[in-house]
């Protein structure tokens, strides 16, 4: 017998806000644990929460990029559950009515274009964080990323395969990190996602037993997942290797397989009610408006706005991976006028700076039209390219406006043939070996004049044309 797999996923996304969701304290991870908590956060007994408006921005903004209709009122309820890393015994979340609901996701398939609609986006507290000792046989709980803003996609079962999964997951991160929700790392944990899969006979309309699959974050653990539960279902059905039923299971990415945890909770087991202690968020006509206005356009449309200003599709792919990148050329082609030559800064110089301080390329802080200017300034031939990188090195420490600085290190290409042409036969004339060989064919041997004139110019001249004068002094010896 032929059998379809039927999928829907629930993905978790931590949004890019700067303080957590109902109080105050830091929404940063890796610093020490325990240092951004609250009586708040902790669970206390008597502290208020106060809804942080910013993740509702995000929650919004997430809503209209995934095509969703936005609740003008949303509200927040308790989900009870009982576990060590959740001080409050119990999550505030949406049940009864969220930020975004019916949305769409178009994906692109083997089979063509394909919609994956989504049931709702709810807002809701992340919970802290167990730290197992191995050595005392302890637990601990970090309660630094209790109370973190999340949002949840929920899909509807309409994914096939593992191949749509990841194309799903992929199509929501370009989404979302464009348009500043998140930064949707799923090795750092701001995106994961449960699996939620049953098989079914092919052509039937009645869906099988569903298994969910908890907290995967990497595609290719989720891939290895899907694949050992379609086995795992067909084999139950067809040889009776075990009974299924509807439960929550652990997939262990080192022995490739999936382990039971619990049973499948129902909505009646978490006894959602509206928690009184959040009031209702009424989002109006002016706060619709002024979210609406932010959105970028899609990915795929800003790529071929780059694709005409003159960039080829991989720039133009590179640069559409982060919106602040995209902002940056922007902001630097708009002051140089360079297409081509701002991406390569940015794509080359600007994320080798990032990579060698361990940043992201949604990190790049720099002002985006300081940038353009000094482009120009290496294009207008005034600053020569060695130069332009020790001034952007500089710019990323620190607010300078390229040209004052080069006048003031002694950075602008001098103009002055004569003084040139001074310093290149003083090097010639040191260097008597590597000019005979020059003379002689030896092509590579330039490269060490070269050098050497361009250092004793500390680079302030045109590479093309300090080669040209270097090559007619050597020929007239």
């Amino acid at each position: 017998m032929r059998y379809e797999t039927v999928i829907g996923l629930e993905v978790h996304v931590e949004l890019a806000t700067d303080s957590k969701i109902f109080c105050s304290c830091a929404n940063r991870s890796g610093d020490e644990q325990n240092s951004h908590v609250c009586p708040a956060c902790c669970g206390m007994p008597g502290m208020l929460p106060v809804t942080n408006k910013r993740a509702v921005d995000l929650g919004m903004t997430a809503g209209m990029m995934l095509n969703c209709h936005i609740n003008r009122t949303t509200t927040f309820d308790k989900k009870s559950y009982y576990y060590p890393d959740l001080p409050g015994s119990y999550q505030t979340t949406q049940w009864f009515s969220p930020v975004a609901v019916n949305g769409t996701v178009r994906i692109e398939t083997e089979n063509g274009p394909k919609d994956i609609r989504v049931k709702q986006i709810h807002m809701e507290e992340d919970a802290g964080k167990l730290v197992h000792d191995t050595l005392s046989n302890t637990t601990l709980v970090d309660f630094n990323r209790t109370s973190v803003p999340l949002i949840e996609i929920v899909s509807q079962p309409d994914l096939s395969s593992a191949d749509e999964v990841v194309a799903y997951l992929e199509r929501l991160r370009s989404l979302l990190r464009f348009a500043k929700v998140s930064e949707c790392r799923m090795e750092l944990g701001t995106m994961r996602c449960d699996v939620n899969l049953s098989i079914r006979p092919e052509g039937s309309d009645k869906l099988g037993v569903r298994t969910e699959m908890k907290n995967m974050n990497s595609i290719s653990a989720i891939r290895r997942a899907i694949a050992y539960e379609v086995d795992r279902h067909i084999d139950a059905i067809e040889n009776g290797t075990e009974e299924l039923v509807q439960e929550t299971r652990r997939w262990d990415d080192e022995k490739g397989m999936s382990f039971a945890m619990r049973n499948k909770e129902t909505a009646g087991d978490y006894r959602y009610f509206p928690d009184p202690n959040v009031m209702p968020i009424v989002i109006d006509d002016e706060w619709y408006g002024r979210i609406q206005g932010t959105l970028p356009p899609f990915p795929e449309v800003k790529k071929q706005q780059l694709i005409d200003q003159g960039l080829t599709e991989y720039d133009a792919d590179l640069l559409t991976q982060s919106r602040v990148l995209c902002d940056c050329y922007d902001a630097a082609f708009a002051a140089s006028g360079l297409a081509k030559e701002c991406a390569n800064w940015i794509a080359t110089n600007c994320l080798s700076i990032l990579k060698k301080n361990g940043q992201t390329m949604d990190d790049l802080e720099i002002d985006g039209d300081r940038l353009g200017q000094l482009v120009k300034l290496v294009g207008d031939g005034v600053v020569s390219n060695a130069n332009a990188k020790k001034i952007l090195e500089v710019m990323f420490e620190e607010d300078v406006d390229p040209k004052a600085y080069a006048e003031a290190n002694d950075m602008i290409v001098s103009n002055d043939t004569d003084a040139v042409m001074d310093v290149i036969r003083g090097i010639v004339a040191a260097n008597e070996k590597d000019a005979n060989d020059f003379r002689g064919g030896n092509e590579k041997a330039i490269n060490p004049l070269f050098g050497k004139c361009m250092k004793e110019l500390k680079g302030n001249c045109a590479p093309q044309q300090l080669r040209e004068m270097l090559i007619a002094c050597i020929m007239e010896g």
